[in-house]
């Protein structure tokens, strides 16, 4: 398996937030498992926004109120018989910590009680829910991850980045429609967030180097091209007139067993054989040069990777990262 520890690096890179002087105690801890982790980083992160305040938004409400306050709804008002009551319904904005981002960390944080994370960290998060008393949950297969971010939510960012997560990553949809909680994340959302870890690190650690997640055009000998995939690269770096296409590879096993000899994925081969051939193509004519690496990450229980092959005059490489 992936090391927990490393998973916290990756974030770290993937959200620069986690450098700062507040995470630091998550990155010496121990947590048996990626949701433990997440739940820490989540109380970390909603601490810190709770000493700097809840952010507020302005909602639409419709009440039967005994005082006047915003517009009144007459024709409901009479439907209702609230006039009979004294009482008049009202449309109004109510400036209130019951926003959007708000109740997403609500219905996080309630749904890492019911997992596999310890007492302690249920303990914290119960008293951060305190907070939240205000807040209504969100159903959970219905939430908008398509959210907008401005300069008085930016510290938002990383912690829905962290709910998304965890709610994709803890729920599982049985046959007959149930949901049930999962006590790990999958391996999809992980790879992911290895990808954006990969991009993240290279431009922060090696600002010598262009680093882009660029889109690589088919070698097409005709304009037709229709129906074909876009090949996306996970990352790309270009120094001077070399090219290195990155493509992140996050599996518990990088490599299969056939008659007794461990080989490749030979899918994987077969992408970056792919990207690498059709970006030669744009290329002809130039003197740069493109090569290729699958970029695996490191497991517990798998030697490292450490092979170069040149194939069609092309070197193709593969390795490990953390």
């Amino acid at each position: 398996m992936i090391p927990i520890q490393n998973v916290y690096y990756m974030l770290s890179y993937a959200f620069q937030t986690l450098n700062e002087l507040g995470f630091k105690s998550v990155a010496t801890e121990q947590f048996h498992n990626v949701t433990e982790l997440c739940a820490a980083i989540l109380i970390k992160g909603v601490s810190s926004q709770l000493k700097r305040g809840l952010i507020r938004e302005y909602i639409g409400r419709t009440e039967a109120l005994s005082s006047l306050r915003g517009r009144i709804e007459m024709s409901e008002s009479i439907q209702t018989g609230s006039v009979f009551k004294k009482q008049l319904v009202c449309s109004f904005d109510d400036f209130s910590v019951n926003s959007y981002m708000n109740r997403i960390l609500k219905t996080t944080m309630s749904l890492l009680l019911h997992s596999d994370i310890s007492k302690t960290r249920k303990k914290e998060l119960r008293k951060i829910l305190v907070f939240f008393v205000d807040v209504e949950p969100l159903e959970i297969h219905l939430i908008d991850w398509k959210l907008q971010y401005a300069r008085n939510n930016q510290s938002y960012r990383m912690l829905i980045s962290i709910c998304y997560l965890v709610i994709k990553g803890l729920l599982q949809t049985n046959s007959d429609g149930t949901t049930r909680l999962m006590d790990f994340l999958d391996e999809q959302r992980m790879c992911r967030l290895y990808e954006k870890f990969i991009l993240e690190y290279y431009r922060k650690e090696f600002p010598q180097l262009s680093v882009s997640s660029s889109q690589i055009p088919w070698a097409l000998d005709d304009e037709t091209s229709a129906m074909l995939p876009i090949m996306q690269s996970d990352v790309m770096l270009t120094y001077g007139d070399k090219i290195l296409i990155l493509d992140a590879k996050y599996y518990s096993h990088a490599t299969q067993t056939h008659y007794d000899a461990r080989t490749l994925h030979s899918n994987n081969l077969y992408q970056i054989f792919a990207y690498v051939k059709n970006k030669h193509s744009e290329l002809v004519g130039t003197s740069r040069v493109v090569s290729g690496m699958l970029l695996y990450a490191q497991t517990d229980d798998e030697a490292p990777l450490d092979q170069t092959y040149r194939m069609s005059g092309t070197k193709y490489a593969l390795r490990r990262s953390i």
